[in-house]
């Protein structure tokens, strides 16, 4: 079975390696990394890039040492499937060394920021793929660290590898996405540039020319950007596809694109019990509410993996936690495991479904406490849904539109948004100033609209 290589631990030389800048000059960032603390209301942040969203329960456990010993104790899971430590004080050299010991880093110093490869979750073991995703990942994260060139990417740039999984987020834009399908019996990857893998594909490559394919279109496009344009859509709003194909099709063998239709298979896929494709394992996925796990909650998921699963652990884009290779005959006692160390495992539970950034309690660009307001909420929805609390307009803890947006306009208050495809951002704008109370109200009765349906 394939599986992540630990990255080598990377040795930053001279003063603290938090202060190291990680960027170059030609496009900085202000996103936190691991050698980059970034410094927010609750203290500074830490964001740790997992592999494939995968870690080992021993790394796992590290991450709690670290947020306990040298920080608040708040670990978030992230909607790009990582994680970060928050509350981070003056002990923010020892904390990115225990990381580093824990071959959590990138392979070498400068590649932390653009290790951006977003799988499924369930690569490798999902009983819908179409071919096993991880080893052709593993040399696309290696290339993307150790190529020079590729330092000078934005922070914020890139690229997703679908395998067909049934277990897919496909609704985050990336810079490049790939997707497997089959053709006249020969397994292709279809692409397409600034969207999601639902989008028209503008071309196909062999599988063996995969990794070609994102060499190429990243080297081309940094020839091609300017520095201020930091991702595939500002260079595609000047400069015309075509123009960009043509120039691709001299690096790489470019297969024409076909129609094809992508789409996931089920709902909640990332929570409960579900088979892989070896007859007698499961996975089992739970969710920490509201994307927040304390270090006594990863120890106890690491324990579980390591008595019952592989001994990893994956996290996916919904901020949640899968426990691979489970036994089916063990999964109800992992469940129970896992709820009493206060996972959510149902996906009935109205907590389960919401989302919300840290707010004004961390943030100081958040309206509201979008946090204590979203548990305020789930104990008034009657059915779980699909919401998102935003405390500002940049949407973090949402890179997708959901069906359900409350956007902060001041504390304790919400603009309500429904998606809409045809409208950018939130969707269309239903209510203005709503209390969560006066927010609950509209949002049940919009769950029981016909309309809705």
């Amino acid at each position: 079975m394939a599986t992540f290589r630990p990255p080598q631990r990377c040795q930053p030389a001279g003063h603290p390696l938090n202060e190291r800048p990680m960027s170059t000059a030609l496009r900085p960032s202000a996103c936190p990394g691991l050698l980059r603390i970034v410094q927010a209301l609750d203290g500074g942040i830490c964001r740790i890039k997992l592999n494939g969203g995968s870690i080992t329960a021993d790394q796992a456990d590290a991450v709690a040492d670290a947020a306990e010993r040298f920080a608040s104790g708040a670990i978030e899971a992230t909607n790009r499937a990582n994680l970060q430590i928050r509350g981070i004080g003056e002990q923010s050299a020892a904390l990115i060394d225990s990381l580093l010991t824990a071959g959590l880093g990138p392979q070498t110093a400068a590649g932390d920021d653009v290790r951006n490869l977003m799988l499924s979750p369930s690569a490798g073991i999902d009983r819908q793929l179409q071919f096993d995703t991880r080893p052709l990942a593993e040399q696309i994260l290696a290339t993307l660290q150790t190529h020079p060139r590729f330092h000078e990417l934005s922070a914020k740039f890139a690229v997703q590898l679908d395998g067909g999984e049934a277990l897919a987020m496909l609704e985050h834009p990336h810079d490049l996405w790939l997707s497997a399908f089959e053709r006249d019996g020969e397994m292709l990857l279809a692409f397409g540039l600034a969207g999601c893998p639902t989008d028209r594909a503008v071309g196909a490559v062999t599988v063996e020319n995969g990794h070609a394919l994102v060499v190429a279109v990243l080297e081309l496009f940094l020839e091609l950007a300017r520095p201020e344009q930091t991702r595939m859509r500002h260079l595609l709003d000047e400069w015309p596809m075509l123009a960009f194909l043509e120039q691709l099709r001299e690096r790489v063998a470019i297969k024409a694109a076909i129609a094809r239709q992508r789409t996931p298979l089920a709902d909640a896929l990332h929570i409960g019990v579900h088979a892989q494709n070896a007859d007698d394992r499961v996975y089992v996925g739970a969710v920490p509410a509201l994307g927040r796990l304390d270090p006594a909650m990863l120890r106890g998921a690491a324990r579980l993996a390591r008595e019952f699963g592989d001994g990893s652990l994956r996290f996916t884009p919904w901020q949640s936690l899968l426990l691979p290779n489970v036994k089916a005959t063990d999964a109800a006692q992992v469940l129970e495991n896992l709820g009493q160390l206060h996972w959510l495992t149902d996906a009935g539970e109205p907590l389960s479904r919401l989302i919300a950034c840290t707010g004004s309690s961390g943030c100081g660009k958040g309206l509201a406490d979008t946090k204590h307001d979203a548990r305020r909420l789930a104990t008034l929805l009657p059915q779980a849904q699909s919401v998102h609390l935003s405390g500002c307009p940049r949407s973090c803890a949402a890179a997708h539109r959901t069906p359900a947006t409350l956007l902060a306009v001041s504390p304790g208050h919400y603009d309500l948004y429904f998606r809409d495809a045809t409208l950018p951002g939130f969707g269309t704008l239903h209510a203005r100033n709503l209390t969560i109370e006066a927010a609950a109200i509209l949002l049940d009765a919009r769950s029981r609209s016909p309309l809705d349906a």
